[in-house]
């Protein structure tokens, strides 16, 4: 098939700045400024954020809070660089390293969460 793929979610916070540093830090996102709000490109793929202030349109028949949001991404080394990572910036890692299965294939995941408690994933394929 190859047209269709992915190209961006939505995720919803509470907090601006706090959510811009953690996202910029931990995620090595590029913070993109719009004219009310944020979107946070990684790599290729982007966020978009919505949060205080924000009121897009249209949305999900039951619009996910802040916290509530549970994205996986790629992590291009070993996992145990993805947790040496996550621990010069303090996050705590909630559970791993883990086998998971993801688009690629098998691999090991870490999970944490952004300051709103959404859950996030690095999977590492690295062998």
């Amino acid at each position: 098939m190859g047209r269709i793929r992915l190209d961006h979610v939505v995720i919803h916070v509470s907090d601006w700045e706090r959510s811009n540093a953690f996202y910029r830090d931990v995620l090595d996102a590029e913070l993109i400024e719009r004219p009310v709000g944020w979107m946070y490109r990684i790599g290729e793929q982007q966020l978009n954020v919505r949060g205080a202030g924000l009121h897009g349109a249209p949305v999900a028949r039951i619009p996910v809070p802040p916290g509530g949001s549970d994205i996986c991404f790629e992590w291009a080394g070993p996992i145990e660089e993805a947790q040496e990572h996550l621990a010069r910036h303090g996050v705590a890692v909630e559970v791993g390293p883990v086998a998971r299965f993801g688009s690629r294939g098998h691999g090991t995941s870490v999970y944490f969460r952004d300051p709103d408690g959404s859950l996030l994933e690095f999977i590492s394929y690295a062998k």
